[in-house]
């Protein structure tokens, strides 16, 4: 299988170096007490209280411990995310402000039955790896959202969970569930079932939530997917290596505090980055061309586990743009060897989700796979036997051997195929139509393992008790 990469191994030590030279020369600010005294003893310059100046030995004796392989396991223990080398795992994203219906097709804001649904939806599809909460729910006290996502996330699905929290004390809550699901703490780290997607301010600025999310996370032995943010044009340089050497920058000042609070911490790098404004409009769009598959290749570059972005179009509704934009975005995340693949299913740069869209991706997806694998060339796959036994006017319809491999082809579940005739018998209905179907039948149908009951009594009172707490 040939795989795709942006940018050639000596631009990626190019962009490696001008990282170490920012994080030496013009340094980051830390605002946290604990991170600042961590880089400090161990040979960081620190100077205006948080502004740290860290010099490449710390870097490279960091990369050095950090795991280069991380696996996600299901809720029953079950190893199904490794990740490492070119494999693709495709999920939601997180978060959204806005919902379009997928039975009414309007655009309203979410409550919780509607992130319940998302993730019930995707523990059905076949082509969606891991879940993430896609809405942000409006009728529930916004400073503890969090909570009843993670709660509705570990009742509604076995597969693998990406969560976000709004601070310390939301992640804190949010892995006391998840090892009251597992068993206890250590059985968590031993099969990490949860990783904490933590947003950081920019490259060079580190918030203070962010830093001791990464803390609590690295003492705990937990994954962290430690992001950086870098906007092209206001919070970074315009130009996109300008751009990706400063958000790298922060990575690999994430990976050094990690490690020196606990060796050996998993860490989960950026497989996106380089976008900026669009500067006509300044909105943030999620699918422009030229940044693509940078940070994929820098990712492979050390090699570490990434956390890519794609599947989403800056569409605003379920139509052609929403579809090329994702099935582009997603071929070229597969291609790139992405690992966790979020946002399948964003529509409006980020803004709106869309149950509808997100059964479009999972058919996408499952049309990227065939292309993804290796080829079987073999005695049995060439047929050169059956060939000549039926010679050259031979009929293989009705061969044995086109009964054992007719199955093996792709065959589209939304994707129309029929003649004319069939697709009007069938109602003439547009791909919007017959996925908005598609999530109908599924949210009627499909019941997600429930968690014995005195476990989900426990998550839920962590839930009460951070309300209780709050008042």
């Amino acid at each position: 299988m040939t795989h795709f990469s942006r940018l050639t191994p000596e631009q990626c030590q190019r962009l490696h170096d001008a990282s170490l030279a920012i994080l030496e020369r013009t340094g980051v600010r830390l605002y946290e007490a604990e991170a600042v005294e961590l880089v400090r003893q161990a040979g960081a310059t620190v100077t205006d209280g948080d502004r740290v100046r860290i010099p490449a030995q710390l870097v490279e004796r960091a990369l050095a411990t950090t795991p280069k392989s991380v696996t996600l396991f299901d809720r029953d223990g079950h190893p199904t995310m490794p990740l490492e080398g070119y494999r693709n795992y495709f999920g939601p994203g997180s978060d959204c402000l806005n919902i379009v219906d997928h039975c009414t097709g309007q655009r309203r804001k979410p409550v919780l039955q509607d992130v319940a649904q998302g993730v019930t939806l995707c523990d059905a599809l076949e082509n969606i790896d891991f879940v993430m909460s896609l809405f942000l729910p409006s009728d529930v006290d916004q400073t503890l959202a969090d909570r009843y996502q993670m709660e509705v996330m570990l009742n509604h699905t076995v597969k693998p969970i990406v969560f976000v929290t709004y601070d310390l004390a939301g992640c804190v809550d949010a892995v006391e569930m998840a090892e009251a699901v597992a068993g206890g703490a250590a059985a968590l780290r031993d099969k990490p079932f949860a990783a904490c997607y933590i947003n950081v301010t920019t490259g060079l600025r580190h918030n203070k939530e962010a830093l001791q999310k990464l803390l609590y996370l690295a003492e705990k032995g937990l994954p962290a997917l430690y992001i950086p943010v870098v906007s092209s044009g206001t919070t970074g340089p315009m130009t996109m290596a300008g751009n990706v050497a400063m958000m790298n920058a922060g990575v690999l000042a994430g990976i050094v505090i990690a490690q020196l609070k606990r060796e050996g911490a998993p860490v989960v790098v950026p497989g996106f980055g380089g976008d900026g404004l669009d500067m006509r409009t300044t909105v943030d769009p999620y699918c422009g061309p030229d940044h693509l598959g940078m940070a994929q290749s820098l990712a492979h570059h050390y090699p570490l586990p990434m956390f890519a972005l794609a599947g989403a179009s800056d569409a605003k509704l379920v139509d052609q743009q929403a579809g090329i934009e994702a099935a582009l975005m997603l071929l070229l995340d597969a291609l790139s060897g992405s690992h966790i693949i979020h946002d399948l299913g964003y529509l409006e740069s980020g803004l709106t989700g869309s149950l509808t869209q997100l059964a479009i991706c999972d058919e996408i997806v499952s049309w990227i796979k065939p292309i993804t694998r290796g080829v079987e060339i073999s005695d049995e796959t060439l047929a050169l036997d059956l060939m000549d036994e039926l010679g050259p006017d031979g009929m293989y319809l009705d061969a044995e051997h086109t009964v054992e491999h007719c199955r093996e082809r792709w065959y589209p579940r939304l994707f129309e195929r029929d003649n004319y005739g069939g697709w009007l018998e069938r109602g003439g209905k547009t791909l919007a139509e017959r996925a908005a179907e598609r999530v109908e039948e599924i949210l009627a149908t499909h019941q997600p393992d429930p968690l014995p009951k005195e476990v989900a009594e426990a998550i839920h009172s962590i839930v009460l008790r951070a309300d209780r707490e709050r008042k």
